[in-house]
């Protein structure tokens, strides 16, 4: 019994052993990806599969979208799909815009759907909407006519991806951009807004012919404005707002005069107040000069008596004078 079981022991070892061995060479090596090539005749070498390995390439992501392509008529190799997936791109992505494109006879090689995949555009999508044109909505663009009325228009733009300029060609953003540029231009130089109202298709013919694809990734098929309507009167806004500010540029000046006029009237008010107060010290003095006169035998009585009435009759007649000030202003 002992010497059976030292000779079945050293057997289960060498099995378990061996499965292992077997199951590690089975996950390195994909016999089944090799027996599905073989099937679809797609010329693929077991030792093809162990390079991908040694390579840090998934198999399957080779494999399979070569089989796909064999099988659609393609004649791609796993030099130009390994060489792709080392840089970063989709292959399967790639096989079916090739696929797609061979189906709608776009002409495409591997080379430029490889340089726009790896560029960052879907081109599958690119492919399909070359079949299928996408319809791009455009915001509500307002612009102000000639006549000061403010028009809002909204346009639906139908583009066609271009193949050839995908590589280095504008996005969607600028076709919306300059689709908006050539709503304003257009309403913009009508002499009045109810001409808009009345063809909107002056729109659609005035941006189309502007070649607004230039440099971008599409081509633009139609233009069609979805809708116009009518916004503010921005030019009676306008000479409302003016008219307003002029009326403050106004208010403001006569404001300014009526300072300058207070400022002045306080001047002159400051100066007689002092040449009265000259004209009373002046006045005070005089009493002492007379007497210093008639001390000194400079002036006489009679003198005295003849300025005393001068000064009388002059007083007398600023008396006059103001009484008939005061009639005539009663009379007006």
């Amino acid at each position: 019994m002992e010497g059976l079981l030292e000779g079945i022991i050293p057997l289960l070892a060498l099995i378990i052993v061996v499965v292992i061995f077997i199951a590690v060479v089975f996950s390195f090596i994909p016999l089944g990806l090799w027996i599905s090539a073989l099937a679809a005749r797609v010329p693929v070498g077991i030792f093809s599969l162990i390079g991908m390995r040694l390579r840090r390439v998934i198999p399957a992501k080779i494999v399979a979208p070569l089989i796909k392509a064999t099988k659609a008529g393609l004649d791609l190799s796993v030099n130009k799909l390994e060489g792709h997936f080392l840089a970063g791109g989709n292959v399967d992505r790639v096989v079916n815009a090739l696929i797609a494109a061979q189906r709608a006879e776009i002409p495409l090689q591997f080379e430029r759907a490889a340089a726009i995949d790896l560029a960052g555009r879907d081109v599958l999508e690119a492919v399909q909407m070359s079949v299928n044109p996408k319809v791009i909505e455009t915001p509500v663009v307002a612009a102000v006519a000639k006549d000061g009325i403010e028009v809002k228009a909204r346009a639906k733009v139908t583009v066609r991806a271009n193949i050839d300029r995908l590589v280095g060609g504008a996005g969607e953003e600028t076709i919306i951009a300059r689709v908006g540029e050539g709503i304003v231009t257009t309403i913009g130089s009508s002499d009045n807004h109810k001409v808009v109202l009345e063809n909107p298709d002056k729109i659609s013919n005035t941006v189309l012919q502007k070649g607004l694809d230039s440099g971008t990734a599409y081509e633009i098929l139609s233009i069609d404005v979805a809708d116009v309507d009518v916004g503010k009167n921005i030019g009676a806004q306008l000479q409302t707002d003016q008219a307003e500010a002029d009326k403050r540029i106004a208010q403001a000046k006569a404001e300014e005069r009526r300072a300058m006029a207070v400022a002045k009237e306080q001047e002159m008010i400051a100066s007689v107040q002092e040449m009265r107060a000259k004209v009373t010290e002046a006045e005070a003095e005089v009493p002492k000069a007379l007497s210093q006169a008639l001390r000194e035998g400079n002036m006489g009585v009679m003198d005295y008596y003849q300025l005393k009435n001068v000064m009388a009759d002059t007083d007398m007649r600023e008396s006059i004078g103001k009484m008939g000030q005061e009639e005539q202003e009663e009379d007006n």
